[in-house]
């Protein structure tokens, strides 16, 4: 089946992305991202959102990229829009996505996909988040946690490479502090930062981070990155409504 990925950037969308393409033989057509501008978005992932960017070029795939000021129906509406297109563009015939969980996101996905007559393909849903963990570690993936906001997770995390070792602190907090090995609830956000369906690996050369010691909540913030491949850098790309790959 012909399919756009709805990607964040995370580990969820572009596992799933490699899982419907690598195991199920779907043909990935494009990437389609949402940009929400309100930090309490129930819908999309935050941190880092322009990153995606670089992820389309080490996947030679074309990115619609589309932002909303984030209020619940217009964030849906903003993706419907971006379906359509995607649908006309690329002749899509279905959406795949990375929920795991959430009900509330994929119900959403579902019903648009329904509306414009296209598959859901949602190849995590139900899973162990462990198993996930693991089968991600064996295919290569590089994943860094680029947001934290559960109590358990301190500022050491931001920007940490998640390894079997970090899996398995994650777990013991997951025991103690009932801290989601998934972070689907947002108690933590990550970047793919190479994988299997990329040609090159992402390199951040500049990032801060932000901490509240209030909230305990804290962001990782990529400044400057580049798409690394053999012989060449490629940087991170201003904002653009579409970009293609060459």
């Amino acid at each position: 089946m012909k399919l756009a990925a709805l990607v964040s950037g995370g580990k969820d969308s572009i596992y799933a992305t490699y899982t419907a393409r690598m195991r199920q033989g779907h043909e990935i057509r494009l990437l389609v991202t949402v940009k929400s501008l309100n930090p309490e978005s129930y819908m999309y992932h935050l941190p880092n959102i322009e990153l995606v960017r670089l992820q389309a070029r080490a996947m030679h795939l074309p990115l619609i990229l589309r932002s909303t000021v984030g209020a619940r129906e217009e964030e849906l509406d903003v993706l419907r829009q971006a379906l359509r297109e995607a649908k006309i563009r690329y002749g899509i015939e279905g959406v795949v996505s990375g929920a795991i969980y959430s009900n509330y996101q994929r119900s959403r996905i579902e019903r648009i996909c329904e509306e414009l007559e296209l598959e859901s393909v949602t190849p995590l849903w139900g899973r162990d988040p462990r198993a996930l963990w693991q089968e991600m570690f064996d295919a290569g993936f590089e994943v860094i946690i680029t947001a934290v906001a559960a109590y358990g997770l301190s500022d050491e995390w931001l920007g940490r490479l998640m390894d079997r070792d970090a899996l398995r602190e994650l777990c013991d907090l997951c025991h103690r502090c009932r801290v989601s090995t998934v972070g689907e609830g947002g108690e933590f956000e990550t970047l793919v930062i190479n994988c299997p369906l990329f040609d090159g690996r992402i390199r951040i050369v500049r990032w801060h981070t932000v901490w509240d010691d209030k909230t305990l909540n804290g962001q990782f913030i990529v400044d400057d990155a580049f798409l690394e491949r053999v012989g060449r850098r490629e940087w991170m790309q201003p904002s653009l409504p579409h970009y293609c790959p060459e």
